[in-house]
């Protein structure tokens, strides 16, 4: 697969295959490109409905130059663990921020939580958020009250009696159980409507479907939820013995 930077031919290439509806996948074959190149390149310029290949370009012109600017003369980065590329890790970062901020999430905290979910203890202290991002202080302690608050994250002390904020995998299966709760209100407020508009009318119609499917869906990720929640708890090793210690279909 070639490497190096997308050219301005090959971001052209990318906003006619968004436009048509093409997947990731298929964009990246046409290219030669891996399917993550083309997930971040559209991620983190405008997404799905706002990708434009010049926009994309000047983007990412910018962004070199800024990192040319910010690099300290005769400092090199500090070496990844486990031999990861330090560039391939940061545009991973810039893509996973970019999609906690397309979900809602502000820019900062956004980083914040990118930071340390690739971060492999799964926490940090306010130093050391501070020396990663380059940020101030006051940042990343107005970040992290947000986040604490959404339950995203919460602290601890370590044994040096530090403060070190932590990513809880439980934050997942709270998410889905409160969107499911979200679903059951919607349920709620639709069938509310049919009375509302008259039964057997074409709105009220209508609204008993969307009641219907938002309850199904919403059952269905809660049952999901609680059935699939040890898996955010399980080792890579556990979950690959598990694989292979279990029954295979039944071929009849």
């Amino acid at each position: 697969m070639p490497g190096g930077r997308l050219t301005q031919q090959e971001r052209q290439q990318i906003a006619l295959g968004v436009a048509d509806g093409l997947a990731y996948a298929e964009i990246a074959r046409r290219l030669d490109r891996p399917t993550s190149t083309i997930t971040r390149e559209v991620m983190r310029n405008g997404g799905p409905t706002a990708y434009r290949a010049d926009l994309a370009h000047r983007a990412t012109e910018r962004r070199a130059h800024r990192r040319r600017q910010s690099a300290p003369r005769g400092r090199q980065a500090p070496p990844q663990p486990h031999g990861r590329d330090a560039d391939a890790v940061r545009e991973y970062e810039e893509m996973f921020t970019t999609l906690l901020m397309q979900q809602g999430l502000p820019k900062m905290m956004s980083r914040v939580l990118t930071c340390l979910y690739t971060t492999d203890a799964g926490s940090c202290t306010a130093s050391e958020l501070v020396q990663r991002l380059q940020v101030s202080p006051a940042s990343i302690s107005k970040a992290i009250t947000f986040l604490e608050a959404q339950g995203l994250i919460r602290r601890e002390r370590d044994e040096r009696r530090r403060e070190r904020y932590v990513v809880d995998n439980d934050v997942w299966y709270q998410g889905m159980i409160a969107a499911a709760r979200s679903n059951a209100q919607l349920a709620e407020a639709a069938r509310q409507g049919v009375s509302v508009l008259g039964s057997g009318t074409p709105a009220a119609a209508r609204l008993e479907n969307i009641a219907r499917f938002v309850d199904f869906v919403g059952e269905s990720i809660a049952r999901a939820a609680e059935q699939a929640r040890d898996i955010l708890y399980t080792s890579p090793e556990g979950a690959a013995a598990e694989g292979a210690d279990a029954p295979g279909p039944d071929r009849g």
